[in-house]
């Protein structure tokens, strides 16, 4: 059996593996790099910019720890992105070392579909080949949006991407939008030492987040002295030798060196070919798949951000998965509801499962435990105290419905929440589970506890 993967991404080059160790032949088309976004202007770039970031905070904040430095410690963003370059490089060089260990062949171009057993590949040196296979998985996944307002122009006005090669820090930027890349951008550049202030249309920071979550983070990007503009939108930009100038329409102006422009992802579907052979597609361009991740299409699948669904590298992982399983037999299906996520702020945020506005909607009663971070011997132990563990429950049945964190390391701790949803386990079971002494994770143990009203380390309710 032949696959052909059309984008190397983490759902693309996932797929591509996972099919080859099932015994298919595998080729992979892609135009630009493999890892995709994630790997190459997202992730993984984004984490290693904060690994500097946050270690500049902690020297600055050495004496707190009782350590004496003598001299200034200065960033330097040529030395941090060159950093993060090499990094990427050797993650790159390892996906590529996996696909030759396989035999899965990588042709390097724009591929699009002639049939829903054919792709057209056009080769960065201009030739042209036919691929057939016997299924199709399409990964092409997404781009940084833009507006009309604030064109991209890789200077002034950056999208994500372009943040990424700056080499020199600016002295203040603009970011549009406080979602998942905004907020974190901010913490970077604000640590490096820029004036930030973040404009939102919307009335909340993380507004894909629970409430009490996303109040905490604005809290302390407050405290960073990173401004906070909401409900807000961009209706003019001029740009002059000082920066670029922001009319807003609260009637406000703003002043920046640069303006990061953060409102979200654009799905890449257009120019493969998807309607000319019948693929189904949503009103934002997303393809519609069923639970195998196939399309209407027999032999097209499609996973990752195209898909329409949370924008996250490890759910377009996880469909790539069921996708190759799908294709060559194997039995899988997806299942969205326990798929945690982790937003790298400073603090971090994770979560799993609903929000609480969510059981809410869905007319579920329910029963909610906190924890300070604070509470914790460990947190005050490394000096981050900010944050809170949140956990849902079903009233009835005890069951965790959901689980939030703000707080250090939230990203590690998320997955002890989703294990236990995913191993059907009731709070109060969770709350008996002992935790080891001094962590971080007796939070969620205490969290859980507090749902029943018995946490040993808050005051009685």
């Amino acid at each position: 059996m032949r696959i052909a993967v059309l984008g190397a991404g983490p759902g693309g080059y996932t797929a591509a593996i996972r099919a080859a160790q099932l015994g298919a032949e595998v080729i992979v088309i892609e135009d630009r790099e493999v890892g995709g976004t994630c790997l190459n202007q997202g992730c993984i770039p984004t984490k290693t910019i904060i690994a500097s970031a946050e270690l500049l905070s902690k020297i600055k904040d050495s004496e707190d720890f009782g350590i004496e430095l003598h001299g200034e410690a200065v960033p330097n963003l040529a030395k941090i992105i060159d950093r993060k370059n090499k990094t990427v490089s050797t993650l790159v060089k390892g996906i590529r070392s996996l696909f030759k260990n396989r035999s899965i062949r990588i042709i390097e171009g724009k591929g699009v579909l002639g049939s829903s057993r054919e792709i057209e590949v056009t080769k960065r040196d201009g030739s042209t080949e036919n691929i057939n296979a016997d299924a199709i998985i399409i990964a092409t996944g997404s781009r940084p949006a833009e507006i009309g307002a604030l064109p991209f122009d890789g200077s002034n006005i950056l999208s994500s991407a372009d943040a990424l090669t700056l080499t020199e820090i600016p002295k203040s930027m603009v970011i549009i939008g406080a979602g998942v890349i905004g907020c974190e951008f901010a913490c970077i550049f604000r640590a490096l030492g820029t004036e930030v202030t973040i404009v939102e249309m919307q009335q909340r920071a993380v507004m894909t987040e629970d409430a009490e979550i996303s109040e905490v983070l604005e809290r302390e990007l407050k405290k960073k002295k990173i401004k906070l503009v909401f409900n807000a939108a961009v209706e003019k930009a001029e740009i002059s030798n000082d920066g670029v100038n922001l009319r807003l329409t609260d009637g406000k102006e703003l002043m920046a060196s640069k303006v990061l422009v953060s409102i979200g992802r654009a799905l890449n579907t257009d120019g493969l070919g998807l309607d000319e052979i019948g693929v189904k597609r949503g009103p934002r361009g997303e393809i519609t798949t069923d639970g195998k991740m196939q399309t209407n299409v027999p032999g097209i699948y499609a996973v990752g951000d195209i898909t329409g669904r949370m924008l996250l590298a490890h759910k377009a992982s996880a469909e790539g998965i069921v996708a190759a399983c799908s294709i060559t037999g194997s039995e899988a299906a997806m299942d969205y509801d326990i798929m945690p996520a982790a937003i790298f702020t400073s603090p971090e945020i994770a979560s799993v499962g609903l929000r609480e506005h969510e059981a809410a909607a869905k007319g579920t009663k329910t029963r909610i435990g906190r924890f300070p971070f604070r509470a914790l011997g460990k947190a005050h132990a490394i000096g981050e105290i900010a944050g809170l563990v949140k956990i849902i429950a079903d009233e009835a049945t005890d069951l965790i419905l959901g689980a939030h964190i703000i707080g250090p390391h939230a990203s590690d701790m998320i997955h002890e929440a989703a294990a236990a949803m995913k191993a059907g386990m009731t709070a109060k079971e969770l709350s008996h589970m002992i935790h080891a002494h001094p962590t971080l994770a007796e939070g969620i143990m205490e969290a859980a506890e507090d749902l029943h009203g018995i946490s040993i380390h808050l005051p009685g309710k």
